[in-house]
């Protein structure tokens, strides 16, 4: 069985380290996360990404600054009364949701880590043991991951299985495409649209992977790729522009991909890409299928249009992205990055959001640990009730 030989996360006591993907897949550097800052800078400038990732690293670091506080003679100021502690917390919670907003795990995170805190003052119990109930619970949110993340595997494979047998095919041999990086990398293990993926190569129903490149950043040439070829699972790799052509002249079987944030009537924000493959598949009648964890559906928004779109800095877009690799030597004798600019210096303006929308009438069927939807026959809006 394959099994998935990646990690984004690791902690030992209170130590949290985290793979600054920014340098993958050529070299593997750890890199430890001692604060809250430095958990907000790495969600920030994406050494750690994908969402359930970024909401783990969050939850842990608030865990670990707290009990490295608890372990302090004298205890920090914040420690010294329940206002101060809420106060506190609160701003921390804050801050790291700003790293980067449009992912609904961070956010779904942070709030569960305010209502412990109110929820355990409410309660009546003194500092240290809200304190502890604090570090308790953003440990739970990192531990919940690998499980949850196995179950809509299986879900969602299963459910593909079944619907390109309905469709007249046999059920193996399937081709799946996915977008972005949805694997190890981007969760605690095993991931969610690769997940899907990894589920079918286990099952021996799998043909081959097919992922797009994911430009600017390159997550799926840097990333997907590095993730199929340690779990040993057949795959190519395509440009974004060309996945069209692929649709035309490939079987493709179904398009999996991950959820950033899943508002209430499906309309779901992932990867800039995944809408442009959304329509190309309902072109080619081929489905499309949103993997993601229940932490990713938003019920207090209506639609797409009301979630918000991080944009990246414009000189992310402008470079060679393999440029970030291979290393040079600064005056100071310190390893930095090579860049390559590939525009020209005055360029006008760069549109460079990290994602896109794709409205839930292209998608076919949405995975969460519960299950699997799919929409009224005649509706365009899905019905999330019994997956959430």
């Amino acid at each position: 069985m394959a099994t998935s030989g990646m990690s984004s996360i690791r902690m030992s006591g209170e130590k949290i380290e985290i793979v600054n993907q920014l340098l993958l897949p050529h070299t593997t550097e750890w890199v430890s996360v001692d604060t809250i800052e430095e958990a907000y800078d790495a969600i920030k400038s994406m050494k750690i990404r994908g969402a359930p990732a970024i909401a783990s690293l969050a939850s842990l670091s608030i865990s670990s600054h707290l009990t490295k506080a608890l372990q302090q003679d004298p205890v920090p100021e914040f420690l010294s009364s329940a206002d101060a502690l809420k106060a506190y917390v609160q701003s921390k919670l804050d801050y790291l949701y700003t790293s980067r907003p449009t992912a609904v795990n961070l956010g779904a995170a942070t709030r569960r880590l305010s209502k412990t805190l109110t929820a355990s003052l409410d309660a009546g119990k003194d500092v240290r043991t809200v304190a502890q109930d604090l570090i308790e619970e953003g440990k739970a949110i990192d531990g919940e991951d690998l499980d949850r993340n196995k179950q809509m595997g299986k879900w969602g494979g299963e459910w593909l299985v079944e619907e390109t047998k309905r469709r007249g095919g046999s059920g193996v041999g399937l081709n799946v495409m996915t977008v972005c990086n949805t694997g190890s990398l981007a969760t605690s293990g095993y991931g969610t649209a690769l997940g899907l993926i990894t589920y079918l190569h286990e099952t021996s129903k799998l043909d081959t992977a097919f992922f797009t490149q994911s430009t600017p950043y390159h997550q799926g040439s840097r990333l997907t790729a590095l993730e199929l070829i340690t779990l040993k699972i057949p795959h190519v790799m395509l440009c974004d522009s060309m996945v069209g052509s692929l649709f035309q002249h490939r079987g493709i079987s179904g398009i999996a991909v991950g959820a950033d944030r899943i508002a209430k009537n499906g309309d779901t924000a992932n990867k800039v890409g995944t809408y442009n493959a959304a329509v190309l598949a309902a072109r080619h009648n081929i489905p499309f299928i949103v993997v993601a964890p229940i932490s990713t559906v938003d019920l207090d928004i209506a639609d797409g249009s009301q979630i918000p779109i991080e944009h990246r800095p414009p000189l992310e877009a402008r470079l060679v992205r393999g440029a970030l690799y291979p290393f040079t030597t600064n005056a100071q004798g310190a390893r930095e990055q090579a860049t390559v600019m590939v525009t020209p210096e005055d360029l006008g303006g760069v549109y460079n959001p990290s994602f896109d929308v794709t409205p839930a009438e292209l998608i076919t069927a949405i995975v969460t640990e519960k299950g699997v939807a799919v929409k009224a026959e005649g509706s365009k809006v899905f019905d999330l009730s019994n997956i959430i």
